[in-house]
């Protein structure tokens, strides 16, 4: 069975943070939901590795072209079950408001 792991970015490529933590633990988590995303990402710092000046937190680099939609899936990953719920319930009364013909211009 072929390997199917994502390739890591071509070093020569223009890279972007898109995500910043100090928690190891987090930085694999973000990764895994880019991964899963279709989105390719090393934990680094585009001018310092980790492991020669280890100070500061742990970043996410993406692609250029992927940074926007890797911020799109990271937003997703930071909202809230509240910021979640409020957003069903505005989309069900803007739903309710289409079906029945009472829209924000009918008001």
């Amino acid at each position: 069975m072929p390997d199917q792991t994502l390739p890591v970015p071509d070093p020569n490529e223009r890279l972007v943070r898109v995500f910043d933590t100090e928690q190891d633990s987090e930085a694999m988590v973000v990764q895994g939901l880019l991964e899963s995303a279709g989105i390719n990402c090393q934990i680094g710092d585009a001018e310092n590795s980790q492991d020669v000046l280890p100070v500061g937190g742990i970043g996410l680099l993406v692609r250029q072209e992927d940074a926007a939609r890797a911020l799109q899936v990271i937003e997703e990953y930071r909202r809230t079950p509240e910021q979640e719920d409020a957003e069903e319930e505005e989309f069900d009364e803007s739903a309710d408001a289409a079906s029945d013909g009472t829209g924000p211009e009918d008001r």
